[in-house]
């Protein structure tokens, strides 16, 4: 297993099979984040992750955490706040504002570069790449946003400001989901707040083989037009 240097003039990337097992999952560098290039990265299991001031890192590892919507788990304190959340909810309505939001809501520093901040806002332009809004009032309180591979949706990153917004976001968001035939939400690496909410880690292996079927599964497309998700029970 090596490091592999990507070329500017092909798209292609090596089998994810072939990443590092430390550190985990890490595969090649280099390369650009053109959207054809990063759709083709998602396309394999893989997605990039680089500090500011690295290379473009990309990472495909072994295990990988998902969540079944179905699965989701929601403690008896989350459901009696749902029952009176004060929170409306929407989809693809502040696009810009969620990513710049996971951007700056990091105390340890952002992996959320301005480069990755206009490769997803093109990703978004091009209908692959979402965003789930959280509003108190008129005030963006909390939000995700990932892509889109047909019946399974690849969570990149989430913000909270205000108690059970980011919460809220990915339960409202798996509902709709799963509504609609969606099947498998991608976490990448399991962390205590996605475990707490019903993540799991399953093999590498396994993942490629969910994706390769769900990415041919596409939603209705009126399932990402911009809308609202849920209001406040007046």
């Amino acid at each position: 297993m090596r490091l592999v240097q990507l070329s500017r003039h092909s798209i292609t990337f090596p089998s994810p099979e072939g990443a590092l097992r430390e550190p985990n999952g890490l595969l090649a560098l280099g390369g650009d984040l053109s959207p054809a290039r990063l759709l083709m990265a998602y396309q394999r299991g893989i997605f990039p992750w680089f500090s500011p001031g690295d290379p473009i890192l990309w990472w495909s590892p072994d295990p990988r955490a998902v969540l079944w919507p179905d699965a989701f788990h929601v403690s008896r304190s989350m459901k009696r706040f749902h029952k009176s959340s004060p929170f409306r909810i929407t989809l693809n309505h502040a696009f810009g504002q969620v990513i710049e939001g996971c951007a700056a809501d990091r105390d340890e520093g952002t992996w959320i570069t301005e480069s990755i901040v206009q490769a997803y806002h093109r990703l978004h332009e091009l209908g692959h790449a979402h965003s789930v809004e959280v509003w108190l009032g008129s005030e963006l309180v909390g939000g995700m946003y990932g892509v889109a591979q047909g019946a399974l949706f690849c969570g990149e990153s989430m913000f909270s400001r205000a108690e059970n917004a980011s919460k809220s976001a990915l339960l409202v968001f798996s509902q709709a989901f799963a509504g609609q035939g969606g099947k498998l939400m991608d976490c990448q690496v399991l962390n205590n707040h996605t475990a707490s909410l019903g993540a799991i880690e399953i093999p590498r292996r396994e993942y490629l083989e969910y994706l390769a079927e769900l990415r041919k599964k596409p939603l209705p497309g009126h399932f990402w037009v911009p809308r609202t998700l849920f209001s406040p029970t007046v």
